[in-house]
């Protein structure tokens, strides 16, 4: 078994096609279903059916799949690591974020790192849920993570500031004239919603921040992304949490931000499965830097948090 058969039965998968793995992966046909064939027999069984017109995996070849996506990727990651030890002046630098943090946060960090980097390709892995992240950092996807501080510690983790929760309303609001609100009240005004909202002692962060103030919160839209709810909010449909950066980075100042009373935060940090060296360790570098400080923790940060998953 060698990690270029690997490499050719993954692809073949993902492609559904000999064919169209062929291609992908610049072999003939033939010499392709020859590997494919000496991974078979050093397995003991068959990975792939092949079908008329496709393939599809065997119940040896579903148990297989995972095993070998990661030995490919964590091949892929070693490379890139080996070249890093020369400087981050080469090769290329996978990160993964939340999407939330991708859109408001991180344009400013990779600004500033192709300033200093420009020879450095950036590829960036996004992510609806805290959970799909980590799990991507253990299927070896990306060679850094950005978000909330990982509950499985998947190896180095590094604090690297905090993500604050505000609340959004239009310039006409009742409040807009005010900088923070308390939670009660709110208690009779509609609500934008998010499935990327997470999700606190098994209920949704907002119905259980509600519900400590005494109140159910009043569900006016549901979105599949947090942009989408501030806009919904500056538009006078509801109010809506949402990480500051989003409006204040990434959707800008068309509405009123109001600091919720006590506010909401929770620390943020950047791992991986390994201690990151040469072009990680600068990014890592460069991230602490451009972040704020950590400061006091909130409410928010004493929840023990996991995402919601996106629906």
């Amino acid at each position: 078994m060698s990690l270029r058969q690997m490499e050719y039965f993954v692809t073949v998968v993902q492609e559904a096609s000999f064919t169209r793995a062929a291609d992908a992966l610049h072999v003939t046909q033939p010499a392709l279903s020859h590997q494919i064939k000496a991974l078979e027999r050093s397995v003991g069984g068959a990975l792939l059916e092949r079908l008329p017109r496709g393939v599809r995996l065997t119940p040896m070849g579903r148990a297989f799949l995972p095993h070998a996506e990661l030995a490919v990727r964590s091949a892929a990651q070693a490379r890139r690591a080996a070249r890093a030890t020369v400087g981050a002046e080469g090769g290329e630098l996978h990160v993964a974020a939340l999407h939330s943090i991708a859109v408001g946060a991180l344009p400013d960090v990779f600004a500033r790192w192709r300033t200093a980097h420009p020879r450095v390709l950036l590829r960036l892995h996004e992510y609806a849920t805290a959970e799909a992240l980590e799990e991507a950092v253990q299927r070896g996807t990306a060679d850094l993570a950005v978000g909330p501080e990982p509950t499985g510690r998947p190896g180095t983790v590094v604090p690297v500031g905090e993500e604050e929760l505000v609340l959004v309303v239009p310039f006409d609001d009742r409040f807009a004239g005010r900088t923070t609100v308390t939670l009660p009240e709110l208690a009779d005004r509609p609500w934008i919603r998010c499935a990327m909202e997470p999700v606190v002692h098994g209920e949704r962060f907002l119905d259980w921040a509600c519900g400590k103030a005494g109140f159910r919160p009043r569900t006016a839209v549901w979105t599949e992304h947090t942009s989408t709810a501030v806009r919904m909010a500056a538009a006078g449909v509801g109010v809506c949490t949402a990480p500051a950066h989003i409006v204040r980075g990434a959707v800008g100042e068309d509405c009123v931000v109001l600091t919720p009373d006590p506010a909401w935060k929770r620390p943020l940090a950047v791992y991986a499965r390994v201690p990151p060296t040469g072009a990680a360790a600068a990014f890592v570098d460069l991230l602490r830097a451009a972040w704020p400080a950590l400061s006091t923790p909130g409410p928010y940060e004493d929840c023990a948090l996991s995402a919601l998953p996106a629906t």
